[in-house]
């Protein structure tokens, strides 16, 4: 019952977070099921990418899409090179050991965090 009910406030958080910030899956979740539940660095990202097949952010993109914010033509596009990106990603990185998989992800947010730190 715990796990269910942390993984449902880890769900509402993240989407709080996605529809406020435009983040959620690589900065929120990875990282909390990595350390709230124990999970491995493979099992975390694979479990955030199983979670993003339904249309998870469909009312957030809508409720930007009202207010004249969201790029359609662009979101197909970036849409179309995310759906085979992911699937190169995801080829190389299960043929990577966890601890490195770990590094690589770390030192991707510490370069994400600085640039929007210090950088316009």
């Amino acid at each position: 019952m715990y796990n269910i009910i942390l993984s449902l406030l880890l769900g509402l958080t993240a989407g709080v977070l996605a529809g406020l910030l435009g983040i959620g899956g690589g900065i929120i979740l990875v990282p909390a099921l990595a350390f709230l539940f124990g999970f491995s660095q493979h099992q975390a990202q694979g479990t955030t990418l199983a979670l993003m097949v339904p249309p998870i952010g469909l009312l957030a993109a809508w409720t930007y899409y009202k207010q004249g914010f969201v790029d359609l033509k662009i979101a197909a596009f970036v849409c179309i090179g995310f759906f085979f990106g992911g699937l190169i990603g995801a080829k190389f990185a299960t043929a990577l050991s966890n601890v490195v998989l770990q590094k690589i992800f770390g030192v991707a947010l510490m370069i994400v965090a600085i640039k929007m730190i210090f950088f316009k």
